[in-house]
């Protein structure tokens, strides 16, 4: 708690550290699987779709840095966006979600609640060093 209330940024940004890291391990996890890499060579993955993928896991790589540096209102709103952003995406692989999946996925939801509570209270002004 003490750190929460030192250096909130700080903490959002470990968070989204801990959110990316539980994201490529949940991938790399998966390769351990003999159907995963049969499914990945038989699929007609496109290069849009890559894109949008790429898109999605910059966010947790950028708000490593912007929570530590934007100020007030605009960094509660982007980590706000941000978070909403990752939870439609992990509403949307739900459904081929198995336990693993669904353990990594729980792990980073609670980082993506701990983030959204401390944006929300973010000071309007910064008061502690990065």
């Amino acid at each position: 708690m003490k750190m929460l209330k030192e250096n909130p940024r700080s903490l959002m940004s470990t968070l989204w550290i801990f959110v990316l890291l539980n994201m490529i391990f949940r991938d790399l996890h998966e390769l351990a699987k003999k159907s995963y890499i049969e499914n990945i060579l038989s699929s007609n993955i496109n290069e849009e779709l890559l894109l949008i993928f790429g898109f999605i896991l910059e966010i947790p790589i950028l708000m490593v840095v912007l929570s530590r540096i934007l100020d007030g209102k605009l960094n509660k709103w982007a980590n706000l966006f941000a978070v909403s952003v990752m939870l439609i995406g992990f509403s949307t692989t739900l459904s081929t979600a198995d336990m693993d999946d669904i353990f990594f996925m729980a792990m980073e939801t609670l980082a993506l609640l701990a983030i959204t509570i401390i944006a929300w209270t973010l000071p309007k002004t910064r008061t502690q060093s990065i």
